[in-house]
């Protein structure tokens, strides 16, 4: 399905799942992590290695996000992420320089596994949304790709 992003590019709303990451444009892709199912409360969680393919050097979250804001604008160049939606809904728009994913976040038992080397933008925050997002390094500033044209150059060079 494709949609029109406000800058008028077309985007590809997807749902690439772990099964799909050696297709092309599924470098960031849905996993699925364990649902135990309980009267009382369901429970989830995820393990480094494991369930996501990286160690988490950090977590932080997101949250009380003003309506119509967004997050993220932004790439790593070492950096890989795990996002999960524990509360509420989120979109979450990935870049690889040539094509654009939108992945909609709205359940804790799944997550988005972005890698390194991805544009990367977070908006449609529903009221009391909470974003989890697990890291595989420690903060390092330099690490951060904010402006879209650099992002752009730095995927040449990978090339």
């Amino acid at each position: 399905m494709k949609e029109l992003l406000q800058d008028n590019t077309k985007i590809t709303t997807t749902q690439c799942m772990k099964e799909d990451r050696l297709k092309v444009g599924c470098e960031a892709f849905l996993i699925n992590l364990p649902k135990f199912e309980d009267p009382r409360g369901n429970l989830s969680f995820v393990e480094q290695l494991k369930h996501i393919p990286f160690k988490i050097e950090r977590t932080y979250w997101i949250y009380d996000v003003p309506g119509g804001e967004t997050r993220g604008g932004h790439a790593f160049k070492e950096q890989k992420e795990f996002i999960i939606a524990l509360s509420g809904s989120f979109d979450v728009v990935v870049d690889d320089g040539s094509t654009k994913q939108l992945f909609s976040l709205n359940r804790s038992y799944y997550g988005l596994y972005i890698p390194q080397g991805i544009w990367r933008q977070m908006e449609n925050f529903s009221t009391n949304s909470l974003a989890l997002v697990l890291s595989s390094t420690h903060y390092n500033a330099n690490d951060y790709i904010y402006d879209y044209n650099n992002f752009i150059a730095h995927k040449s060079n990978e090339e």
